[in-house]
């Protein structure tokens, strides 16, 4: 197997796409190194990891604070003695208007989703030169084009493209894939924050019928292996990515026709 006795690092690992790699990459005899910020939720999906036959270290990491970032980098280089494959995964996601959206909640996001992810590849990637490695940043469709109140969090993906694609031609030595989802069916939606800095708390209709995560994470596990520099996983809106490439004028009237929950 691929994957048997690599050493992975994962952020954002209790729920969502995180947390259905994390399984996908155990049943493949990955040593697995877990971090995120609700350590009794990683104690839970570590323990499915054991059960899977994994060896799972895991450590709290707080995607928005540099220090916090540093003190797991700094211990997740030192557990298995080498690293092979950082998956960027942790991310929050934001519903408001942009000009309803304050500027802290702006900031809060880039912090999480393109700064965080930042800090952490530097930290860990002499070890990746090392081990001719790979990286792989789960940035989002929305990272590709705009998409109706999600302000922030589409500035962030697109964020992500620049830094990472730049990677991707200054770092030839180790791989990088960023990877696009679309709609997943996990709860980014309800954990996502609103243009005032509180938790939406619903569950985005788009999301409820979205592409399941163990469905998702099994194409992200299939791009690391092949390599892939792009991946986009969507089902309908994968569309507007056509009509925002060959049909603009078609792309702004779909789009602005979605509704928030959609």
């Amino acid at each position: 197997m691929y994957f048997q006795g690599k050493t992975i690092v994962i952020t954002g690992a209790t729920s969502g796409i995180g947390k259905a790699l994390a399984f996908a990459l155990a049943k493949e005899k990955a040593t697995l190194i877990l971090g995120a910020r609700r350590m009794e939720l990683l104690e839970e999906t570590a323990n499915a990891c054991h059960e899977l036959g994994a060896t799972v270290y895991i450590h709290h990491v707080d995607m928005a604070q540099l220090a916090s970032i540093e003190t797991f980098a700094q211990w997740a280089a030192i557990q298995n003695g080498n690293i092979d494959i950082l998956i960027n995964n942790a991310g929050i996601g934001q519903r408001g208007l942009a000009k309803d959206t304050a500027l802290d909640v702006d900031r809060q996001v880039m912090e999480v989703n393109f700064f965080g992810q930042v800090a952490l590849t530097k930290l860990l990637v002499p070890y990746l030169i090392l081990s001719k490695g790979h990286i792989a940043v789960i940035s989002s469709i929305s990272g590709l084009f705009g998409w109706y109140q999600r302000s922030a969090y589409s500035a962030s993906k697109h964020a992500l493209h620049g830094f990472f694609e730049t990677l991707q031609l200054e770092l030839p030595e180790v791989s990088t894939t960023i990877i696009c989802p679309g709609r997943i069916r996990t709860e980014i939606s309800v954990n996502a924050i609103t243009s005032c800095g509180g938790q939406h708390g619903l569950m985005d209709v788009g999301q409820a019928n979205g592409i399941p995560a163990d469905v998702c994470a099994a194409k992200i596990v299939v791009a690391i292996k092949n390599k892939r520099k792009l991946i986009v996983i969507a089902t309908s809106e994968r569309i507007l990515l056509w009509f925002h490439t060959y049909f603009r004028p078609l792309f702004f009237f779909l789009a602005k026709r979605v509704k928030a929950n959609g």
